[in-house]
């Protein structure tokens, strides 16, 4: 008898690990509710998981590989922010703190999280290549990027931080998603926003969903990373629905020409989409979870590719 449990004790054992991934954290944002109850979730479910974040926030900044700060934090690109906070967002460093390291806010200063002072690509970076490395002596078996604090639906994600980690991550070959939730999510002081927590726990049954298909294969397919986003008003039972990056944009993104210069955010007509269309403004309108599957890079479709060939042939070899 005792050797049959200890057989099954084994055997449990053994079986575990296979769902248990070694995760990389990243964001746009910085220091978050979102990532430390997407942390705690994770944990919960046995995971190994670190966080790399940039210092401040740094939404909008796309795929930008930029330090701000070489050698110690110094307020520099977001010297009002940096000022504001006396260093990184949250309390993740202060001024005068390695350009990168460990985050020193109280109760987060365990070795799981670490901020860089640079774009969200650069702290991507580092998780992957110093953080994950020291960690696991290799990548991460899967990098989420987020909950970002609001949407990236649509062409807007040409800009995102938040979409440019997956993309970055998704070019060495590692499952990648990004993820993000409505901008109702901010709690900077207790880092403990109780929506944060209904995010994670979706976020966690959505990877339960891709381990329980993948068993011992590959999380997802290769050049294939997902953009999830979730609406303002998520709840427990908030349904996840397959969904497109669309055409459609709720925001016009336009050059603001009269001083101070730089970026103009304006709806676009009532700001809402119609409920008819199948793409992923629409989902989220609907209180759905929109789930889209992105290409990694920018190669087209077979079809596209025939297309320039037959267009070109006069001018370019076969």
């Amino acid at each position: 008898m005792k050797r049959k449990f200890a057989i099954l004790a084994l055997a449990i054992g053994a079986a575990s690990p296979a769902f248990a991934l070694n995760i990389l954290i990243s964001n746009d944002d910085g220091l978050t509710s979102n990532v430390k109850a997407l942390y705690d979730a994770l944990k919960a479910e046995g995971h190994d998981v670190v966080a790399s974040l940039p210092c401040t926030n740094q939404s909008s900044r796309g795929a930008g590989a930029i330090m701000y700060s070489v050698d110690t934090i110094v307020p520099d690109n977001d010297a009002a922010q940096i000022n504001a906070a006396g260093g990184c967002r949250s309390g993740a460093a202060a001024i005068g703190a390695p350009a990168v390291g460990r985050t020193t806010r109280a109760g987060l200063d365990n070795g799981d999280f670490y901020y860089v002072h640079g774009t969200p690509v650069m702290a991507t970076l580092y998780g992957l290549d110093v953080v994950a490395k020291a960690r696991w002596g290799k990548a991460p078996d899967l990098l989420l990027s987020g909950p970002n604090e609001g949407p990236n639906l649509g062409s807007i994600i040409n800009s995102s931080g938040t979409v440019s980690n997956a993309q970055m991550a998704g070019s060495r070959g590692i499952p990648s998603i990004a993820l993000s939730a409505g901008t109702n999510t901010v709690d900077d002081t207790g880092l403990a926003n109780p929506t944060s927590a209904i995010v994670a726990q979706l976020s966690v049954k959505l990877l339960k969903a891709l381990q329980a298909k993948a068993g011992s294969g590959a999380l997802l397919p290769p050049g294939l990373a997902l953009n999830v986003n979730y609406p303002k008003a998520v709840a427990a039972n908030t349904p996840f629905a397959y969904s497109r990056i669309g055409s459609y944009d709720a925001f016009v993104v336009s050059f603001k020409n009269t001083v101070p210069y730089g970026l103009n955010l304006s709806l676009a007509g009532n700001g809402l989409p119609t409920p008819e269309q199948a793409e992923d403004e629409s989902v989220v309108y609907l209180n759905k979870t929109a789930v889209s599957a992105m290409q990694i890079g920018f190669e087209h479709r077979p079809a596209g590719q025939e297309w320039l060939r037959l267009r070109l042939r006069d001018v370019v070899a076969p």
